[in-house]
């Protein structure tokens, strides 16, 4: 019974880190995007 109950928690342990590295991976996208489209504005706008 112990066993089964570790291997769960080591289990949604894995499923929590996952879901923090999805949550970073999109919030670094959205931020590198805002970081290309404010220089592709500067850019446009300079001509």
């Amino acid at each position: 019974m112990a066993a089964s109950s570790f291997s769960w928690s080591r289990r949604s342990m894995k499923v929590r880190s996952w879901q923090r590295f999805s949550t970073q991976i999109r919030e670094q996208r959205a931020r590198l995007y805002i970081i290309w489209r404010c220089t592709v504005m500067l850019l446009c706008w300079n001509e």
